[in-house]
């Protein structure tokens, strides 16, 4: 009989971390993925030889001392992680059509960086600088203590939106600051400490990983199967029971397998989707299936001749207009799609010259593909080519207003839209960070580590706060649910 001390569903960055924790705890672990391979959006898929993101582009406070660098050198992913770090002054580039600004690494660089296109605003981000730092504070995860107070509570009921309007009420400066709240979908709707803990990760350090973010998943996958765990691929689950305090969870294989503790780093909506109706409640189960995700994407990937477009050692976020936060919303808020772009060359390798490959994302809604739904990649038809086709021009059309050589350095193009995220990364309707939080609703809109079913646990992006960061301080209050927070938050701060 497969019996486990733990069963993981998914082997993302949450799976894998839980998985790693508790295989280093003594657990026996067993991980199932439904995919060919491990990593969800750490995975890296190559064209014409050149491999690409699919979800990690870069990461944040990994300097050393820093919040996720001491989570991932207990992780063991530290030492031989090769990582390059962003232009200092200017990680991120946010434009417009008649300016760019630069976001810098340091706290006092970023001001100093951002003072000639607003010399009057000194005092004003000191105060930003200083408000980050007071929320950041008030989350022990992300300074790696225990959480003996709740003083966070107080910024998840808040508004990003407003607390950035109050840095330039009409002005630009507050558009500036939030530029890059393509990072975690940002609306007006978006609670306060998802903006800020974004962004002094990223101000304290941006890094991208040299060779590709599958290298993350090599290290856990290569770590956990070395401390005795299980990583199944092709292994999609099917339906979970639960009887005489073990979970039985079934595979398309045909075969089962069983576990008195289950991970979920899926998706909530498909766990529920999975488990037998008598283990949960019918008022938990309508709440997660009515909670909102946040919108998906349409992605151009593309080889880039030699030699022909250089590296660009920063990311940049293009806006149409101002209303920064009602990109995601187009047509809804007036706005023509498309709003906006966020533009990535990856590293290849150090000190690279030019880009060899490029990414270009922006939001789309999931209804735009939603009646090539049911058809699977490669059998979708002539229609949705054509439509794939029409929206890459319009998109390109939009990075030519910033680079307009552009067309000439491209070697070879793929599209990817909200159904190649979906079927790609197994989130509903292609969501690019899972379940959506809502400032005006927290409790509503938050799924918690822990259910009420005995045994039951979730992780990764949808529990705690999405990105890197956030799926890696989940996947440790999850399983501190498991061996005790506290234990686990002192082994990690010990090394």
């Amino acid at each position: 009989m497969d019996k486990f001390d733990v069963i993981i569903l998914g082997a993302g960055l949450g799976g894998l971390s839980c998985g790693y924790i508790l295989a280093k705890e003594g657990f026996r672990v067993c991980i199932l993925e439904k995919h060919h391979t491990a990593g969800g959006n750490l995975q890296t898929f190559a064209r014409h030889g050149h491999p690409f993101e699919t979800g990690v582009h870069y990461i944040g406070a990994l300097n050393p001392g820093q919040t996720l660098y001491r989570y991932w050198k207990y992780l063991g992913l530290t030492d031989t992680l090769p990582i390059q770090r962003l232009d200092p002054d200017g990680f991120d580039r946010i434009g417009f059509e008649d300016a760019e600004y630069p976001l810098a690494q340091g706290f006092s660089n970023f001001m100093e960086q951002l003072l000639p296109f607003f010399p009057k605003s000194r005092d004003t981000l000191r105060q930003y600088i200083r408000e980050v730092s007071e929320i950041v504070s008030a989350f022990p995860l992300y300074n790696l203590e225990h959480p003996e107070y709740h003083d966070e509570k107080q910024y998840i009921g808040q508004s990003a939106f407003d607390f950035f309007k109050k840095f330039s009420p009409g002005g630009r400066l507050s558009t500036v600051l939030a530029g890059n709240n393509f990072l975690y979908a940002g609306t007006r709707n978006t609670p306060l400490h998802i903006a800020a803990l974004i962004n002094h990760s990223f101000i304290s350090g941006a890094f991208r990983i040299v060779g590709g973010s599958h290298q993350v998943t090599g290290i856990l996958v290569k770590n956990i199967i070395s401390m005795g765990g299980n990583i199944l691929t092709n292994s999609e689950v099917t339906g979970i029971d639960h009887t005489d305090s073990l979970f039985s969870v079934a595979t398309t294989e045909g075969r089962k397998f069983f576990s008195g503790k289950l991970v979920s780093a899926i998706h909530p909506g498909n766990t529920l989707s999975l488990l037998s109706q008598k283990l949960v409640r019918a008022a938990f189960r309508d709440r997660i299936f009515r909670l909102t995700n946040t919108p998906s994407a349409f992605v151009l990937y593309l080889v880039m001749k030699p030699g022909s477009f250089p590296y660009l050692n920063h990311n940049f976020y293009y806006h149409k207009t101002e209303k920064v936060w009602d990109e995601s919303a187009g047509r809804g808020m007036g706005i023509e799609w498309p709003a906006m772009f966020m533009l990535s060359t990856a590293a290849h390798e150090p000190n690279q010259r030019f880009a060899k490959t490029m990414t270009i994302i922006t939001y789309m809604d999931y209804q735009e593909v939603k009646g090539w739904e049911n058809s699977t990649t490669g059998h979708r038809g002539d229609e949705y080519s054509g439509f794939k086709k029409e929206k890459a021009e319009r998109l390109l059309q939009l990075v030519e207003m910033k680079y307009p050589e552009i067309r000439s350095a491209i070697a070879s193009m793929e599209i990817s839209t909200p159904l190649t995220w979906r079927d790609y990364t197994g989130t509903p309707e292609g969501s690019m960070y899972g379940i959506g939080k809502d400032y005006r609703e927290p409790l509503y809109s938050t799924v918690f580590p822990k259910t009420k079913v005995p045994g039951l646990y979730f992780t990764g992006q949808n529990t705690n706060l999405h990105g890197v960061l956030g799926v890696t301080i989940g996947s440790v209050l999850t399983c501190g649910e498991i061996v005790g927070l506290k234990y686990l938050i002192n082994k990690i701060s010990n090394g």
